[in-house]
Parts: C-alpha cells; structure tokens; sequence
C-alpha cells in the first residue's frame, strides 16, 4: 500500500523529515506517533500524494510520486481530516456523497448514480449515522463529524485511509465511540491499510497492528505495535520518562516516576 525508502522532506531551507522508510502493506494499521512537531503530518502528506519528497522515493499503491497523475491517486486514497474545512449546512448524507468527487462542498451539476446513493446510505449505517440523516454539519458533534467522515473517505471504496487526529476535540466519551467505530470497520475490511497520527497512545483503537515512533523528523522506532509502544522507546522518543501499559487490547501512558 505504501513505500517510502530515504525520504527527506525540506520546507523553506528547514529539514522536516530525514531518512525516512517504511512499508505499509495490506491489512495492516498503524499509528504515527511522536511530539508536536515531530514530523507526523508531513509524513501523512507524502503518504496521501499531497507533497513530493525533496530526496528518495515514495510510492502510493503501487504508483511512484512524480510519475503519476496525482488527482486520479488521490481518488484512492481514503483522508480523513478533523479539522475538514466545510462551512455549508449540508446534511450527513451530502458530507458522505462529496467523497465521491473528492470535494469539500457537492459540485455544482454533479449528480450522483444510484450505485453512490445506496453506497453512501449503507455506509451511513454502517456507522451509526442514519438516526442523524436530517442532522446538518453545522448542528453536528464532533464525534457526529468524525464518523461522517470516515464515511466520506470511504464512499470510493480506497484502499487505504489516512487519519490526521481524529480524536481533536473529542470528549472521552466521544473518543471511545469513535475507536470503536475504528475497530469495527477494521474487522468489516480486513484488508484495508490504516495509517493514524495522534500525539497520545490513549487514543489508539484497539486493532492498531503497527507503530512507529517519530522524532525530531526521524524515526525513532518502527515495528509491530506491541514491539514499540513500550517505556524505553516511548520514553526515548518523547525525551521525558513515560511509563507505558498495555491493558485489554490499549494503551495507555503516564508520567514514570522518578528515583
């Protein structure tokens, strides 16, 4: 799904992201972890082909970055933003049908077959929007947003989502619903590749496989989630002593205490 090797990213002459690789396959969920300003972001823009790496390579299902039609990729590529930038009141089915056209607000003439409808209404079901059909973006919860976009990108049926914090702004009880809304859709398309950033292991769901830790543009560490969200690397990524547990499938971390 995914393959960055020696990725370097430079933004008005400051180094963002240095030798980055990494291997997203099939079926595998993994989470970007690290400080604010660690790289993250950057390395989820090269991931949903909305930059170009200024050295090495990367490659989007399949496609290398430079050598393919970036609009036509992006199609395929599932994106779910928390800070999605809507203002029209539209209601929870027209949020879900613009991810067909990949546009914040439906395109003008732009009608949509009856094979979009009845996709978009099954996922609207599916996660546990339809009580909320005549609810419009303005009136809706954060958590109501979030899950209406998840249903949004993945109207085009991509084969790979990309999560750019989707637990901002919510409560905890908004947060665990919305991780469960994760966790089921993992089970309901096991072969759909995540990629999640957040800045807490707390809001990891459950079905998180993989992780890699992001420091200072580089990789700290990167494996099988359970090999790499422990104390040390944890700890050593963030520069403070973190104490990590484990505990019915989450994690959870907290200050370590000192000797």
């Amino acid at each position: 799904m995914l393959r960055l090797r020696d990725v370097d990213f430079v933004r008005q002459g400051n180094q963002l992201l240095s030798d980055i690789a990494v291997t997203v396959r099939a079926g595998e969920r993994w989470a970007l972890i690290g400080s604010i300003g660690a790289g993250k972001s950057t390395l989820l823009s090269l991931c949903g082909a909305e930059a170009h790496p200024t050295r090495g390579t990367v490659e989007v299902l399949g496609h290398r970055l430079g050598r393919v039609e970036i609009r036509k990729l992006r199609e395929s590529i599932g994106h779910v933003n928390p800070r999605h930038p809507l203002r029209s009141p539209l209601t929870v089915r027209e949020v879900v049908l613009t991810g067909a056209t990949g546009t914040t607000d439906l395109m003008g003439r732009w009608e949509p077959d009856a094979d979009t409808l009845a996709r978009a209404d099954r996922l609207i079901e599916v996660l546990g929007l339809e009580g909320l059909r005549a609810a419009t973006w303005p009136t809706m919860s954060q958590g109501e947003r979030g899950r209406a976009l998840i249903a949004r990108a993945l109207l085009p049926n991509p084969a790979l989502l990309l999560l750019d914090e989707p637990s901002t702004g919510l409560d905890v009880a908004a947060r665990e619903q919305f991780l469960g809304t994760l966790d089921q859709l993992h089970r309901a398309q096991p072969d759909l590749a995540t990629v999640l950033v957040t800045h807490h292991l707390e809001e990891l769901p459950a079905s998180t496989t993989h992780a890699m830790l992001i420091a200072h543009g580089r990789i700290h560490s990167s494996g099988r989630a359970p090999e790499v969200l422990t104390s040390d690397l944890v700890t050593g990524a963030f520069e403070y002593p973190i104490s990590v547990e484990h505990r019915d499938g989450r994690w959870s971390a907290r200050a370590a205490r000192r000797a």
